[in-house]
């Protein structure tokens, strides 16, 4: 299996290498830094770069987080003692309080 899935990666960067547009230009070529041009006021020219895209990012990893811990919960429900229900209420609860608390602190608001 581990063959096939390296083979179907190779041939997808290999297809879209021979078939793909091969026109440079210069803006396509320049360094991506999250929407910011680097060389008129990047993040490297002392200009303050805002939060939110790391807030945003950090947020994202904990719902993640969570997905990853309720997909094998999920999985095993029947299966599982009822001391595993009340584990997984807790983690919600514990999430509802930090998203509240984002909420209250305008993490979300983009102005």
């Amino acid at each position: 299996m581990l063959v096939i899935a390296l083979g179907i990666g190779m041939l997808a960067v290999l297809v879209s290498a021979l078939l793909g547009p091969k026109k440079a230009s210069r803006a396509k070529l320049m360094a991506y830094e999250s929407g910011n041009d680097p060389e008129h006021g990047g993040v490297g020219t002392g200009h303050r770069f805002p939060v939110h895209f790391y807030l945003v990012a950090m947020l994202f990893i904990v719902f993640d987080i969570e997905t990853a811990f309720f997909f094998p919960l999920a999985v095993a429900y029947q299966k599982l003692v009822p001391f595993a229900f009340w584990e997984a209420l807790t983690f919600v609860a514990l999430l509802l309080v930090g998203y509240y608390y984002i909420l209250k602190k305008g993490v979300l608001e983009w102005t």
